[in-house]
């Protein structure tokens, strides 16, 4: 990498740290951001396009960090049971431990910004549900986890760890992490198990 590019690197790792503590302290604008992140409104078209390509670029690497530590659980447990209780613990622990990064992730989609920039979002997740998907294939194809469209099995899986996220983010109080990490897993399991 050259010294141009790295500097460019620099540039764009500081604006994405600065729009996610910005966004945690409910104040990502355009002018918070060049000003906290010391660049200019220049460079941030530069890097990013506009400033909703600079928070697309954001969710992508926060969704990518989520997804890494679900797959990197995943991809350690031998059966089906293990990996969903994996997949589920490793989901709840980046929320809770990563509260930004799990915060932006959950309340972006409500924003209008992603679809004008779903190749950039699907760059990002495609390889790793990629993983997840070929983590899941022999369990499918064993008979130990129904078969169904990935979608589906993704709703089925990710869909209550990911509510149940959101609302914890959200601040519901009747939202207890640790009491979902003990419920969900063996709940979400039996709802993909192929039953014999």
């Amino acid at each position: 990498m050259s010294p141009k590019q790295r500097r460019g690197a620099e540039t764009v790792e500081r604006v994405l740290n600065a729009a996610l503590d910005l966004h945690e302290a409910g104040d990502l604008s355009m002018s918070a951001l060049v000003g906290d992140a010391g660049v200019s409104s220049g460079s941030l078209y530069h890097h990013f396009g506009s400033f909703d390509g600079m928070r697309a670029a954001l969710y992508a690497r926060c969704m990518g960090e989520l997804l890494d530590s679900v797959v990197e659980a995943l991809e350690r447990s031998r059966t089906a049971r293990t990996g969903v209780r994996a997949l589920v613990e490793a989901y709840l622990r980046f929320t809770e431990e990563r509260r930004p990064a799990a915060h932006f992730v959950h309340a972006s989609p409500y924003a209008g910004f992603l679809p004008a920039h779903a190749d950039r979002i699907a760059a990002a997740k495609g390889p790793r549900m990629a993983r997840i998907a070929a983590w899941l294939a022999p369990h499918v194809e064993s008979g130990e986890v129904i078969g169904l469209p990935d979608p589906f099995t993704e709703m089925l899986v990710i869909g209550p760890v990911a509510e149940t996220s959101r609302r914890w983010l959200a601040g519901d109080p009747s939202i207890d992490l640790a009491a979902a990490a003990r419920i969900l897993p063996d709940r979400i399991w039996q709802s993909v198990r192929a039953v014999p």
